[in-house]
C-alpha cells in the first residue's frame, strides 16, 4: 500500500486493486498469442514440366556402357544424355535385383573435368558394380 497515508475506519482506501486489470491483460495476451497464424517457412519453386523421355530408360539389366566423349558429351549405351538423366538412370539400375554393371568408357580426349563429374555422379549415386572400359586406348595416345 504505497499510496496509504493514513487509513482510519470510514475513509474510502485511495489504492487502486491492479489484479482484475493484470488478469484482463494476461487472457488478452493469451488470445492474442493463440490467434497469430502459425508461420511456415516455404519456398516457393517454379518446377519445369515433366520434359524427360515418356519411355522407360534404356537400362539393360545386365550391363550399361557410359561413354564420355572428346567433345564432352556423356552417352549411355549409345544414346546422349545429360548428367541429370545420368544419376536418374544410375539411381534405377541401383533399384534392380541383381544390380546391372556399370562400364564406364571415357575417350581419351575427353577433358578430365567431365571424367571427373560423371565419376563424381557415380560415387553419389552409390554405384557398387563399376568397371573401366578401353584402357588400352590410352597407350596409343601417350
Amino acid at each position: 500500500m504505497a499510496m496509504a497515508a493514513s487509513t482510519t475506519e470510514g475513509e474510502p482506501m485511495m489504492d487502486i486493486n491492479t489484479t482484475p486489470l493484470i488478469d484482463v491483460m494476461l487472457v488478452l495476451l493469451i488470445m492474442f498469442i493463440i490467434t497469430i497464424p502459425i508461420q511456415t517457412h516455404a519456398v516457393k519453386l517454379d518446377l519445369p514440366s515433366d520434359q524427360g523421355p515418356s519411355n522407360p530408360p534404356p537400362v539393360d539389366p545386365v550391363k550399361n556402357k557410359v561413354v564420355v566423349s572428346p567433345t564432352g558429351e556423356i552417352l549411355w549405351n549409345g544414346s546422349p544424355i545429360t548428367r541429370v538423366q545420368l544419376r536418374q538412370y544410375l539411381d534405377i539400375t541401383q533399384t534392380m535385383n541383381p544390380i546391372p554393371e556399370l562400364h564406364l568408357q571415357p575417350d581419351p580426349q575427353a577433358r578430365y573435368v567431365v571424367v571427373d563429374e560423371v565419376l563424381a555422379i557415380t560415387k553419389r549415386a552409390q554405384v557398387e558394380k563399376m568397371g573401366f572400359v578401353g584402357n588400352e586406348a590410352y597407350g596409343a595416345a601417350f
